[in-house]
């Protein structure tokens, strides 16, 4: 394949996080085939002039558009949650890889069936946007674990906390709507966490949960109320295939937090932490030595972590989020080009999606659950 040819469904945030990566990711790295723009799809008035300034050879109003178009290759899907699994299942079954934007869908029946048809389609190669996981500092900190630095892993503890529904006085959002968003702050954001975890300790094979809704009613933009039919808050005890245990939780109501994706992996023999808000710094404290000089000591991200080197050559300037998208997309084509496996694709995004509605099944129920898939052993 001499290029590969890209749509993006959705012209949002996302969308545009999207659009930036696909455009960057060859001027960063050097092994990746060659891209076009091809598509973008959206329903809003000024999609046109947005393909135009995004580079993008054409738009489309439908974004069926894509599943018939013989130069698209790759399909991104930055779209509403709701809307993931008919885009997501139309493009595999038409022959596309799909780069879909987490979660995978409300329901974990929708998730299991774009498992199923990814599974289904072959070639195809598919990626969830856990973009947070791609940090090289978290490949770091796994090959700390996996080296033994920290001895045995025995807790992890994660939070992911923002405020972008703190205030009650905000509207109600197609956020707030289990039918279009499913669940909230931990399906939203502690999906999130959720990645974390599984890429530094394992699969998690019990939970236990509570889900809290703070805000149970909000103002519609065009008036009268609304009812918040999903979390604002989540805590969970988890249990993990490998033996440790860990806590987790998240809120969307937290003031003054705008990405506090944090952890702390505490071994036999040390200690690792790390904040998102501080993506380019991991600390790591190591039991032994002199007590009058022992501590946490920071590690600053730099060219000894790849790909950081790809980016920039000297330590410490600092990678940001929209590179991490980068690094999602570069790990894509290599998928494409190669025919290998990709990491966070819809098998193991099924994995995360089990977790969250594990979760919120304990919480419905008022007891520990054991998630489904998980093994008894291993921390894979």
């Amino acid at each position: 394949m001499d290029r590969i040819g890209v749509a993006v469904i959705g012209a949002g945030f996302m969308g545009k996080c999207h659009a930036q990566a696909w455009r960057v990711a060859g001027t960063v790295f050097d092994d990746l085939p060659a891209v076009s723009l091809e598509l973008l799809c959206d329903i809003a008035p000024g999609a046109d002039a947005l393909a135009s300034a995004w580079g993008f050879a054409r738009a489309a109003a439908d974004w069926r558009a894509v599943l018939d178009d013989p130069h698209v290759q790759v399909v991104s899907i930055t779209t509403p949650n709701h809307l993931h699994p008919a885009q997501a299942q139309a493009a595999l079954a038409a022959g596309k890889h799909v780069w879909c934007e987490k979660p995978m869908a409300p329901a974990l029946a929708e998730a299991e069936a774009m498992a199923a048809s990814a599974a289904a389609a072959g070639g195809c190669r598919t990626r969830l946007g856990y973009n947070y996981a791609a940090n090289p500092l978290i490949d770091q900190a796994a090959a700390l674990i996996a080296a033994g630095v920290i001895g045995t892993p025995l807790h992890f503890r994660g939070v992911v906390d923002e405020d972008y529904l703190a205030d009650p006085a905000l509207p109600w959002s197609w956020r707030c709507q289990a039918r279009q968003a499913g669940l909230g702050a931990l399906g939203d954001i502690g999906v999130h966490l959720v990645s974390l975890a599984h890429r530094l300790l394992g699969p998690i094979r019990r939970v236990t949960g509570t889900l809290q809704t703070v805000h149970r009613e909000r103002q519609l933009p065009g008036g009268g109320v609304a009812a918040v039919e999903n979390d604002d808050a989540m805590q969970a005890l988890v249990q993990f295939a490998g033996g440790a245990s860990g806590v987790l939780s998240a809120s969307r109501l937290a003031w003054g937090r705008k990405n506090r994706l944090g952890f702390e992996v505490q071994g036999s023999a040390g200690t690792l932490c790390f904040d998102q808000e501080r993506l380019n710094e991991l600390h790591l404290f190591t039991a032994g030595g002199d007590p009058a000089t022992s501590g946490f000591r920071r590690i600053l991200a730099g060219p000894a972590h790849p790909p950081y080197g790809a980016f920039c050559p000297a330590p410490g300037h600092q990678l940001g989020f929209n590179d991490l998208k980068v690094i999602e997309c570069a790990s894509l084509l290599r998928g494409i080009a190669g025919g290998t496996p990709v990491r966070f694709d819809f098998a193991e995004g099924l994995a995360i999606e089990r977790v969250v509605h594990a979760i919120a099944r304990s919480a419905a129920i008022g007891a520990p659950v054991e998630v489904a898939g998980q093994g008894a052993s291993g921390t894979g």
